[in-house]
C-alpha cells in the first residue's frame, strides 16, 4: 500500500533535516561544554542516521540535498 504525500509534508521534512544538518555542523564546530563527548557524538551519529534514512524516500523532487550529504559526510569522518 502506498502512502501519498503531500508537497506540505515533503516541505516539512525537508525543512526537518535542515535542523539535524545544523545540529551536526554545530556540534563538530563547537560541542556543547555541558554535554559529555559520548553524549555529542551519540547526537551527531542520531542525526547523521536520521538524513541518511530520509535520503532513501522516495517521495522527494527537487529538493537539493547537498548540505544533507555534506553533514553526513561530516558525521562520519
Amino acid at each position: 500500500m502506498e502512502i501519498e504525500i503531500t508537497t506540505e509534508e515533503i516541505a516539512h521534512h525537508f525543512y526537518a533535516m535542515g535542523h539535524s544538518v545544523s545540529l551536526i555542523n554545530n556540534y563538530l564546530d563547537n560541542a556543547p561544554e555541558d554535554m559529555e563527548p559520548e553524549e555529542v557524538e551519540d547526537s551527531i551519529s542520531r542525526n547523521a542516521r536520521h538524513l541518511e534514512h530520509m535520503l532513501t524516500k522516495d517521495f522527494w523532487t527537487t529538493e537539493d540535498m547537498t548540505e544533507v550529504e555534506a553533514a553526513i559526510t561530516r558525521a562520519d569522518s
